[in-house]
């Protein structure tokens, strides 16, 4: 069995957002507070982490303490990488092997540069890196994984499929080539921005219904989500049946 658990669900910003005085920033609603996107793959041995944020010290602080087997990044902007140094309790267990693509391993580079030293203070997390490439097969434990590429604006950054489960975030567009892996996909994870306002780098709500539909999903989530949305349950309320909002705590079986 494979789960997912949304860690965070969030834009760069997070919500609430500093200073905003909208009813989604005042909300008491659990499900209209979000941290930074991140997720956590798990099967009864293996456990992978999608990106990892400045949020995710508090993102896996409730959760078992256990070895980390892998960590996928989608890209390096900082709301995705910006939590590495959170992840030195981990090192417990061993390295941690990293996977990106070229551009988001130099930007840990170049944002992390005490861990990759010959010689690493006493402390700092240990990390493994790895360039990866579009449909280069990684076996991480007992999981399959497959990145492909869609553009964050101009930014070349990765997507994930795990068999007929993908994820990605902060995708604006795909190429054609790209999209073909998405054959067969069954259950999708997919950023969704906001409703009607256009953004040069993130998909718009109706651009990511009309994604899912191309890919023909079974199940939709959509992650990666600003306080524009909405509040969660009337939000959730206009979109189709087998579309969703994510919320951060929640676990689906893919």
């Amino acid at each position: 069995m494979r789960r997912l658990t949304f860690l965070g669900t969030g834009t760069s910003t997070g919500v609430p957002v500093n200073g905003c005085d909208c009813e989604v920033c005042k909300s008491t609603d659990p499900h209209d507070k979000r941290y930074r996107a991140a997720a956590l793959l798990e099967t009864n041995h293996t456990r992978i982490l999608i990106d990892c944020g400045p949020d995710i010290r508090m993102q896996l602080m409730s959760l078992p303490f256990r070895r980390i087997d892998g960590l996928l990044l989608t890209h390096g902007h900082y709301d995705h990488v910006g939590g590495l140094d959170d992840l030195r309790p981990f090192c417990k267990f061993g390295d941690i092997d990293i996977y990106g693509n070229d551009i988001a391993v130099k930007t840990v580079m170049h944002n992390f540069p005490y861990c990759f030293v010959q010689h690493l203070y006493p402390g700092v997390p240990k990390f493994n890196l790895h360039t990866i490439r579009c449909h280069q097969r990684l076996v991480i434990g007992d999981v399959e994984v497959e990145p492909f590429g869609v553009m964050h604006d101009k930014l070349p950054i990765l997507g994930y499929r795990f068999g007929d489960f993908a994820y990605i975030t902060d995708m604006k567009t795909i190429e054609d080539e790209e999209f073909e892996h998405l054959r067969g996909v069954k259950t999708l994870v997919v950023n969704a921005l906001r409703w009607e306002k256009w953004h040069h780098s993130h998909m718009t709500v109706e651009e990511a219904m009309a994604f899912a539909q191309r890919v023909g999903a079974e199940r939709t989530y959509f992650t990666h989500m600003g306080h524009g949305i909405g509040l969660h349950d009337e939000a959730n309320a206009r979109l189709p049946k087998n579309m969703w909002f994510a919320y951060d705590g929640e676990i689906i079986e893919v």
